[in-house]
């Protein structure tokens, strides 16, 4: 199959986070990885991020949720920011001389503009061949990660479908990879 899918062990997840932080050091291409696993973010979406979004300058303090207006369905999203992102952009922020809030948050190297979704795919992609990941894990997979690992941990299946704007949970299923999963356990556990 060569459609992007969701990392479904935590090891390979762990890997891909910090292959930037410890085997090959670039905290922004980190704090990116960490962004888009722990949000369910389209890639888009995180690559319009501005500091503002993320970080009240004058408080110096994180803000409580990143509110957007999705790009692909034009939806307000509150996403609560967990202690994993704010620790992978916090480390980013230290890193940097100054900010201001309406500056993107994923740069290209010495510009203002933010990276680009094929820069973002080679960040990712760089990763999975050093680390010896699977071929079809791309931005879109650090999406569907999220709530794979959401639904893994017995989250809401209602939420799930509100997370991802989809019609129903069966399209939720087949969305993160867990209709196959589901089928695959039933073949592997009959033993006829």
């Amino acid at each position: 199959m060569s459609t992007t899918q969701p990392i479904r062990k935590m090891e390979d997840l762990e890997l891909l986070k910090n292959f930037y932080l410890t085997e090959k050091p670039n905290l922004r291409n980190y704090a990116l990885i960490c962004t888009a696993v722990n949000t369910a973010l389209r890639i888009s979406d995180i690559l319009n991020l501005t500091w503002g979004n993320v970080y009240h300058i004058e408080s110096k303090r994180f803000r409580i949720h990143l509110e957007i207006i999705e790009k692909k369905t034009q939806k307000r999203t509150l996403i609560a920011l967990n202690q994993n992102v704010i620790q992978a952009l916090s480390l980013y922020l230290e890193s940097l001389s100054s900010v201001t809030e309406k500056q993107y948050i994923f740069t290209a190297k010495h510009s203002m503009t933010p990276l680009c979704r094929e820069q973002a795919f080679r960040i990712i992609r760089t990763a999975c061949i050093a680390l010896k990941l699977p071929e079809n894990i791309s931005p879109h997979s650090l999406r569907k990660t999220f709530g794979y690992h959401a639904w893994a941990s017995g989250a809401n299946p209602a939420l799930l479908v509100s997370i991802y704007n989809h019609s129903s949970y069966n399209i939720t299923k087949r969305y993160l990879g867990i209709e196959q999963d589901e089928k695959d356990q039933v073949f592997l556990h009959t033993k006829l």
